[in-house]
């Protein structure tokens, strides 16, 4: 009988939006946020940040980011 090791989830939320200046983090329009999706580990939400990073690069002011939400979640876990 074989046996399948499952990996740990490590879940990340890819989203982005227009900033109000190159300097900081301060959103143009909260209800025009893109919230690309929560992705089960970082190497598939880094392809989903480059995606849409590369579809936005003629608008200097939007930033899509990715958050480590298994850290949010779990925080005694340490980095992962």
């Amino acid at each position: 009988m074989t046996e399948t090791k499952e990996s740990k989830q490590l879940l990340h939320l890819v989203f982005g939006g227009e900033l109000e200046s190159l300097e900081g983090v301060q959103f143009r329009d909260l209800s025009q946020l893109d919230v690309v999706g929560i992705f089960p580990d970082y190497a598939s939400a880094l392809t989903a940040w480059k995606a849409k990073a590369q579809q936005t690069v003629d608008n200097a002011h939007m930033r899509y980011f990715i958050v480590h939400m298994h850290r949010l979640l779990d925080p005694q876990s340490g980095k992962d």
